[in-house]
């Protein structure tokens, strides 16, 4: 056993943390971040299915009308396969991030395990959250329209070529995103929740959303952090594999190698996202209550004197 040093409730420390439990069984989270290999994979050859006709033509149907209900459904389950691997992959990840914070080392084939519990409640949340997401997007976009509507009830001229209507319309999309980061951020630690405390349905949504007030902006920070150095990540490699792809140069060496970092990137981002999750259970107190109840007496919970908030000592395996 190893005890990480203490970290306040931060950014820092979140990441710290979830680095030192990553390091201390590496190959066991990098084969289990194997499954995020078709997302980073996908990612990356996106420019280059530009290369293709088959591919996001306005004629597809027309140019192939013999198989083109057969190319619809094969992408179709493309795409669910992609889905269905990213979410064990978090499944499995939060799952061994979980133990490993409490010092409780899990071996591969338990992980995997894990998932004949996990990934039909994981994928039954996540139904849950994108439905709700898409009806509050279609609300408050017929919210918009119905204001739109009203004022020209009201006699006011509504121009969609003016040049005030771009203005509008780019406020409108902020909003938008703006609430669906806020959304967001609520909800970043259902797949965890799930994983830890077996619920799924909107009852993880409800539960995520209670466990991060008042670190919604070390959420968003989280979020930032990855999201940023990830879309970097893919806009650079992305763009290498489409210029490789014109030329015919080393296209598969460079797909895998941005496709390896960009699992990485996930690997960190599921594991920093299940640290936030003791966190904020220390900022609410339950890990004190799970140390009572003899749950987890791998936690050690120390008291803080800065900002009033406790810090937490992980125990990892090594």
């Amino acid at each position: 056993m190893e005890i990480t040093p203490a970290h306040t409730l931060n950014l820092s420390g979140i990441i710290s943390t979830s680095k030192a439990i990553v390091k201390t069984n590496y190959s066991h989270f990098l084969a289990l971040s194997l499954f995020f290999l078709p997302l980073s994979i996908s990612l990356i050859i996106a420019p280059t299915l530009r290369l293709s006709d088959h591919f996001f033509t306005v004629d597809l149907f027309h140019k192939f009308p013999p198989n083109h209900h057969k190319d619809a459904i094969s992408h179709l389950v493309y795409i669910l396969l992609i889905y269905v691997s990213t979410l064990s992959a978090i499944a499995t990840i939060s799952y061994s991030t979980y133990h490993g914070f409490a010092g409780k080392q899990v071996n591969f084939l338990t992980a995997l395990k894990s998932l004949t519990f996990s990934i039909l409640p994981i994928i039954t949340t996540a139904i849950v959250a994108h439905t709700l997401l898409f009806l509050i997007s279609l609300s408050f976009l017929l919210f918009v329209g119905v204001i739109l509507t009203l004022a020209q009830s009201l006699g006011f001229a509504i121009d969609h070529n003016s040049i005030y209507f771009i203005p509008f319309s780019a406020l409108v999309g902020a909003m938008l995103i703006a609430i669906v980061v806020y959304f967001h951020l609520n909800w970043s630690l259902a797949f965890v929740v799930v994983v830890a405390e077996s619920k799924w349905g909107l009852t993880p949504l409800i539960r995520s959303s209670y466990l991060v007030k008042g670190m919604r902006s070390v959420s968003l920070l989280l979020l930032l952090y990855f999201g940023i150095f990830s879309g970097i990540l893919v806009w650079l490699y992305a763009d290498t594999v489409y210029r490789q792809a014109l030329s015919g140069h080393s296209y598969v060496l460079f797909t895998m190698l941005g496709s390896f970092f960009l699992m990485l990137f996930f690997l960190r981002s599921t594991a920093a996202s299940t640290v936030l999750y003791m966190y904020c259970k220390a900022m609410h107190g339950e890990l004190e209550l799970e140390i009572a109840e003899g749950f987890s007496h791998d936690y050690i919970n120390l008291p803080s004197d800065v900002e009033k908030v406790p810090q937490i000592v992980p125990v990892v395996a090594v």
